[in-house]
C-alpha cells in the first residue's frame, strides 16, 4: 500500500473548535490563577482577550457552567465558582464511579507500551516529589489518571474527570499539606499500577477507591471544618453507617 493510500486510510483529526479552544483557555486560567474565584468577569472583555466573537465564548461558559466551574449573573457577566461541602462530594462520587471501573479496564487492557507510559507519569511524580514541586507533580497525576481514563476507552469520561479536577484545584484539590505529603499521595498510585501491571482488575478498581476516598475526604473535611461525615454517607458511601470502615 502505498503512502498515498495509508493517508486516504487515515481519519482527519478534527481541529479544536472556537468553544473548545475558549474552554481551555478559561480552564488554564482558573489553574494559573489568572481567573479568581468571586471575582465578576465580563463575556466581552474575555472575547476580546481571546480573540473570538463573543458567541463561542458563551457557548464555552455554558458548557462550563453545567460542569459547576462558573455562573453566569444576568446581564453583568460571569463568576468562577468554589465548590461547596456538597459540590465536593458530588464530584468525588463521579470520579468514583468513573475512575474505578476505567482502572478495572485498564489492568484488563494495558498494553507493555502503555504500561511503560504509567510508569514514566509515576516516574516524574517522583521526581517532582524530590524537586518539591507541586504544581510539576500535579500535572503528571493528571497525566496518570487521565492514561488509565484513555485505556479504558471512554474519552467522554475522561474529559468529565479532567473539568472535575480542575473545579476541585479551586478549593485546593491535591489536598497536599491536609494531613499528607507530596510523597503520600504518590505512594497511593503505586498498588494501582501494581494491579495493572499484574493484570489484576479487582486489585486495581480497589486501589483507585482507596486512593479517592483517601482524597475525597480530606477534601470534604477541610470544607466543613471538621469530621463532619453525613454527605460523604449520603452521596459516596450511602450504605454504610458511621461505624462500617471503609475497606475499598
Amino acid at each position: 500500500m502505498s503512502p498515498a493510500d495509508d493517508a486516504a486510510r487515515t481519519p482527519a483529526v478534527r481541529p479544536p473548535s472556537l468553544t473548545d479552544r475558549t474552554i481551555e483557555a478559561v480552564r488554564e486560567g482558573i489553574r494559573n490563577g489568572t481567573l479568581v474565584p468571586g471575582e465578576l468577569y465580563s463575556v466581552y472583555r474575555l472575547a476580546d482577550e481571546l480573540g473570538v466573537s463573543r458567541s463561542p465564548v458563551r457557548d464555552a461558559l455554558l458548557r462550563l457552567a453545567e460542569t459547576g466551574m462558573v455562573a453566569f449573573e444576568r446581564n453583568r457577566g460571569f463568576r468562577v465558582v468554589v465548590p461547596g461541602a456538597r459540590e465536593l462530594t458530588e464530584i468525588i462520587a463521579v470520579r468514583l464511579a468513573l475512575e474505578v471501573p476505567a482502572a478495572e479496564r485498564a489492568a484488563v487492557r494495558a498494553t507493555d507500551a502503555a504500561r511503560v507510559a504509567l510508569h514514566a507519569e509515576h516516574l516524574a511524580m517522583q521526581e517532582a516529589v524530590l524537586a518539591g514541586d507541586e504544581t510539576a507533580f500535579m500535572l503528571h497525576d493528571q497525566r496518570l489518571h487521565g492514561l488509565m481514563l484513555d485505556l479504558a476507552g471512554n474519552a467522554h469520561a475522561a474529559r468529565i474527570i479532567e473539568n472535575l479536577r480542575d473545579a476541585t484545584r479551586l478549593v485546593g484539590a491535591s489536598t497536599i499539606k491536609q494531613s499528607r505529603s507530596l510523597d503520600d499521595v504518590c505512594r497511593e498510585h503505586l498498588p494501582i499500577l501494581d494491579a495493572i501491571d499484574d493484570g489484576d482488575p479487582g486489585a486495581a478498581g480497589a486501589a483507585m477507591r482507596r486512593h479517592l476516598e483517601s482524597t475525597g475526604k480530606l477534601l470534604l473535611r477541610g470544607a466543613v471544618g471538621g469530621q463532619d461525615t453525613s454527605l460523604w454517607e449520603d452521596l459516596v458511601d450511602p450504605v454504610s453507617g458511621p461505624d462500617r470502615p471503609v475497606t475499598g
